[in-house]
C-alpha cells in the first residue's frame, strides 16, 4: 500500500464498505422506491448501501488521517469453517429441523475461534435455537419445520 495510507486496516474496511454500499444501490435502482410509510423493493436496499456508503466514506478519510495497524494474516482456516457450516446448515435445516441445524451450525462457527469454549457455546446454540424457533417460525411464520423429516416431523 501507499505511504500516504496510514491505516491499511481503515482502507481495506472503507473499500469494502463501499463495494457493498453502492452495490445494493445499484442493484436496487430498477425496484420501486415508495415511501417511508409504504416500502418498495428498492427502498431498505437503498438506504442501507447509502449507509454503508457513508461509513465506507468515514472509514477512507480515517485510513488517510490516522495511523492505525497493519493488515493481520488472513484466517483461512476460520473462513472455510464457517462457509463450511453455512452450508451444511443449508443442507440439513429442511431435512433435520431448525432445532437440529441450528445448533449444529453455531457448534461448526464457534470451531473458527481460537477462543472457542463448550460452555459457553451450548448456552447460546440453546438460547438461539429457542429465540429462533419462537420468533422466525411460531412468530413470522417463516416455512422452516421445527423436526425434519428425517427425524420423523
Amino acid at each position: 500500500m501507499s505511504s500516504v495510507i496510514r491505516s491499511p486496516k481503515d482502507f481495506c474496511a472503507a473499500l469494502i464498505y463501499l463495494v457493498i454500499g453502492l452495490g445494493a444501490i445499484y442493484l436496487g435502482r430498477e425496484y420501486p422506491m415508495g415511501t417511508a410509510m409504504k416500502m418498495g423493493a428498492a427502498y431498505f436496499p437503498s438506504v442501507l448501501g447509502w449507509l454503508l456508503s457513508f461509513i465506507g466514506l468515514l472509514s477512507l478519510g480515517r485510513a488517510f488521517m490516522h495511523k492505525g495497524a497493519p493488515i493481520p494474516r488472513f484466517a483461512w482456516r476460520s473462513l472455510l469453517i464457517i462457509t463450511g457450516a453455512t452450508v451444511v446448515f443449508g443442507l440439513i435445516v429442511r431435512g433435520a429441523g431448525l432445532l437440529v441445524a441450528l445448533p449444529v451450525f453455531i457448534f461448526m462457527t464457534s470451531f473458527a475461534s481460537v477462543k472457542f469454549r463448550w460452555a459457553p457455546t451450548l448456552a447460546l446454540a440453546v438460547c438461539a435455537t429457542i429465540f429462533c424457533a419462537l420468533v422466525f417460525v411460531k412468530g413470522l411464520g417463516v416455512p422452516l419445520p421445527l423436526i425434519g423429516k428425517w427425524l420423523g416431523g
